[in-house]
């Protein structure tokens, strides 16, 4: 019986099937082109949507063989803080908001320092 053990393994760290029957799934294979001349082969399944555009290794874009550059999708512009701002109010009424708060500010400033002043001459 301790013949039969297997000695030495960790669960996860070694597998022991072998590719002896395994049939793999139909493929084609396709072909893209690099502005910069390179070539790229890569399978896909018969089943899969092949891409018309594949990165290349130098980092361009590279375009399927006898396959038609697709057209850029429109991006819409980040919105930022500052539109969505300008969404909800105007100019004249954020320049309101501003001095509303710069006074509550201006007057908590002077009590702090009215209050201070008191505790000095305490």
């Amino acid at each position: 019986m301790s013949e039969a053990r297997l000695r030495g393994t960790r669960l996860g760290a070694t597998s022991y099937e072998n590719d002896a029957h395994a049939q793999f799934a139909p493929r084609q294979w396709t072909t893209y082109d690099c502005e910069q001349g390179h070539v790229t082969t890569l399978p896909f399944s018969l089943e899969a949507d092949i891409p018309a555009i594949w990165q290349c290794h130098c980092g361009a874009e590279a375009l399927l063989r006898d396959g038609e550059r697709p057209e850029p999708k429109t991006v819409k512009p980040a919105r930022t803080h500052w539109d969505m701002l300008l969404e909800r109010r105007s100019i004249p009424e954020l320049e309101e908001l501003l001095d509303e708060r710069l006074t509550l500010l201006r007057d908590a400033r002077g009590e702090a320092r009215r209050e201070a002043n008191r505790r000095k001459s305490a």
